[in-house]
């Protein structure tokens, strides 16, 4: 037996030094609640950068996995199985779309998203139809043509010649996108509400405005839904609250609800590019992932779950109201569903991270998205109780925060 005592200096020893994570390690959780080595107790408002959807250890999850861990873990794609049909026809039958690709991430998803794209411009209209129009601060995943796509070119650079014909505009700027588009445009790729880059908001009437662009000159619309799908919104995708319908949807984090899977949806005329061999992956779509990911499904696409999302954010904006009428330290809240961010005011820019430090303390864990945003993506199921117990210990944190500025 090993005798490596593991702890967060061990990290550093034998790990690429690409992350920096905290010097606490969790060991379990059950539900919003951590506990770490030390047997100390937290408050998740991560949710795993909102993937736990429905909190740690959920018993239905736990059930169905050890249930299919008995019967098949991965075949690869030379076959299909039962797990993974049943998840596609779920989510055929409840969203826009008529065909489902299965991958591991969501970076994987959009990487398929992007090349299926090309693909289409490719057999449909012109070898030259090959620009992909993006949106700065949008983040897509890591792969380097997904990152490239992403608006956030320190992500990018330094790796070397990036992806050609990626063009980068303004969020919510329709005029721009106007100008911009042309008939050389295979596809325009963007975030229903950008997490990462500050948990903004789309702009109702430029999602629409997309959407007629996209149509008159026949690039496909392609909805990255990973963070914001799956519920995060209080809709089951973010787009159906907004009265438009992407070409392409992409999904990731909560479908599996921390077991990793990936999922691009699409149309029918559009997926037939992708021909036997064009594209593919190793795990996509094993039995393990679906099978979670079948249960996740039924427990999120609930009337009562989507309701309760709305009424939570309700419960948390109010909460978030009363800290900062007593502290002034945001110049608002922004975000849908349980997918909130407190932009911190002038007095205190570039502090994100001290608030999320102070926060740790109070044995409470929450995001930040940039520099001057603290960013919430509880579990969807986290009790309203939790939630008020989280903000008094949020309101420690920033009043530990202000009594230090």
């Amino acid at each position: 037996m090993s005798s490596t005592q593991i702890t967060r200096p061990l990290f550093d020893q034998i790990m690429v030094p690409n992350y920096a994570p905290l010097n606490m390690i969790p060991v379990r959780g059950e539900g919003s609640r951590i506990w770490d080595q030390e047997d100390n107790e937290y408050l998740d408002l991560t949710g795993g950068i909102a993937v736990n959807a429905l909190g740690h250890a959920h018993p239905e999850l736990v059930e169905v996995l050890t249930e299919q861990a008995k019967k098949l873990w991965h075949i690869s794609n030379i076959y299909t199985n039962e797990p993974a049909l049943m998840l596609a026809q779920k989510l055929v039958n409840n969203t826009f779309a008529e065909k489902v690709f299965f991958a591991n991430s969501g970076a994987e998803a959009n990487e398929a998203a992007l090349k299926l794209a090309r693909r289409v411009a490719f057999d449909n209209y012109s070898e030259d139809k090959t620009e992909i129009i993006a949106f700065y601060k949008g983040f897509h995943g890591r792969t380097f043509f997904t990152v490239t796509a992403g608006g956030q070119a320190s992500y990018s650079d330094g790796f070397g010649p990036k992806p050609a014909d990626i063009t980068h505009l303004e969020y919510n700027n329709l005029a721009a996108l106007e100008k911009a588009i042309s008939d050389k445009t295979c596809a325009v790729i963007l975030e229903p509400l950008q997490g990462e880059g500050g948990v903004l908001p789309i702009d109702t009437e430029f999602a629409k405005g997309v959407r007629a662009l996209c149509n008159k000159h026949n690039a496909l619309m392609i909805f990255d839904e990973v963070q914001t799908g799956m519920g995060r919104t209080g809709e089951l995708f973010a787009y159906m609250g907004l009265g438009v319908t992407p070409d392409v949807l992409t999904s990731a984090k909560a479908l599996g609800a921390g077991f990793p899977i990936g999922a691009m949806l699409t149309l029918t005329r559009f997926a037939k590019s992708f021909t036997v061999g064009s594209h593919g992956t190793t795990f996509g779509g094993n039995p393990l992932a679906c099978a979670v990911a079948n249960k996740a499904f039924d427990l999120i696409n609930a009337p009562e779950m989507l309701r309760g999302v709305k009424a939570k954010e309700s419960l948390m904006r109010a909460l978030l109201t009363e800290i900062n009428d007593e502290f002034a330290v945001f110049k608002g809240v922004r975000g849908s569903g349980l997918l909130l961010g407190a932009v911190l005011n002038e007095q205190y820019q570039d502090r994100a991270k001290d608030f999320f430090l102070a926060c740790v303390q109070q044995g409470l864990l929450v995001l930040v998205a940039g520099a001057n945003v603290i960013r919430f993506t509880p579990a969807l199921n986290i009790s309203n109780g939790q939630i008020r117990d989280a903000m008094l210990k949020f309101r420690e944190a920033v009043k530990t925060v202000t009594l230090k500025s």
